[in-house]
């Protein structure tokens, strides 16, 4: 790095978030949907966290990786939605240098964490359905303790890099970024060095996880189906893809709004830019808000455990 570089990244002591550039004056009223959907993710989550623990017949592997799946919903939620509602009611748009790059770990390591513990729901229901009588001895609290210690260190060593090489490089180009939150990509613009490795990296760690994560998912699938279509038994096939209604509908929607995300990214020059930082925001947002309720209003266990937990309120 040169001593240009070095000079210019000392001087950048913070970032200032400019969130929706081009339509700053509706931002207090897009703040209401999102201060709603906010409220909704964490108390839907911290209801399922307490749910689970108050509730004996809910102390089973299937519902520690669903807690696990809340936890980071919670995480993901924190990470950026106070700091963006802090932009639109008080104007505080500035992050100092340290906190953006923090944010941006989180977000890029608890975004493939909430992928990887996808994956290992799909393991959890294919050993449910295609080999049922030893469920008990493969899925186990000690599984689900090592899946929990395997989905936080791969993700987490493999974002780590992101925000350090985004961190060691040399912001001569201001310090603005239009956008509401420190993404790579947003950040990186300010550089006015070579960000070619940066995003190369990101794009090839983050596919890399995700990519595996999805495959993974698929073929647990297609096991899955494989068995239920050779069941004759009548009612057997409904019960069994029951059982992963809930999960698939998460993985459904999970991918859904990540692919819209990237398409959006892709395209950004046909659109106007406000819209992948919308879309950023919303899939930190709705997924979490999704997600308890999807498996609250599925799953019998637990729209039980709820009740019985509201009585004792």
């Amino acid at each position: 790095m040169t001593s240009s570089s070095n000079h210019s990244t000392a001087s950048v002591s913070e970032f200032l978030l400019i969130c929706f550039p081009n339509f700053q004056s509706w931002q207090h009223w897009l703040s209401l949907p999102l201060s709603l959907l906010f409220l909704l993710a964490i108390g839907a989550n911290i209801t399922l966290l307490i749910t689970i623990r108050m509730e004996a017949a809910l102390h089973e592997p299937m519902y520690y990786l669903l807690s696990l799946l809340s936890l980071l919903d919670i995480v993901l939620c924190l990470t950026v939605i106070p700091k963006v509602l802090a932009i639109f009611w008080f104007d505080s748009k500035s992050i100092s240098f340290s906190a953006c790059f923090l944010q941006m770990f989180l977000m890029n390591s608890f975004l493939t964490m909430e992928s990887c513990t996808f994956m290992v729901m799909a393991y959890d229901r294919y050993v449910a359905i295609c080999h049922p009588l030893r469920y008990p001895s493969i899925i186990t609290g000690q599984f689900v303790a090592r899946a929990a210690i395997f989905i936080i260190t791969r993700n987490a060593i493999f974002s780590l890099p992101v925000p350090i090489l985004s961190a060691r490089l040399g912001y001569c180009a201001g310090n603005v970024i239009a956008n509401c939150i420190c993404t790579n990509v947003s950040v990186s613009k300010l550089s006015c060095d070579d960000i070619t490795f940066n995003r190369l990296y990101q794009f090839v760690a983050g596919w890399t996880l995700l990519g595996s994560d999805i495959i993974l998912i698929v073929i647990s699938y297609a096991f899955i189906l494989k068995v239920v279509l050779r069941i004759k038994v009548e009612g057997t096939v409904v019960k069994a893809l029951s059982t992963c209604g809930s999960h698939f509908i998460l993985i459904l929607f999970f991918s859904t709004v990540l692919l819209v995300l990237v398409i959006t990214n892709l395209a950004r020059e046909k659109i106007a830019p406000d819209v992948p930082i919308l879309l950023n925001i919303l899939h930190h947002l709705i997924p979490p808000a999704v997600n308890p309720i999807v498996y609250g209003v599925r799953t019998k266990e637990i729209k039980q455990g709820i009740q019985n937990l509201l009585r004792r309120l």
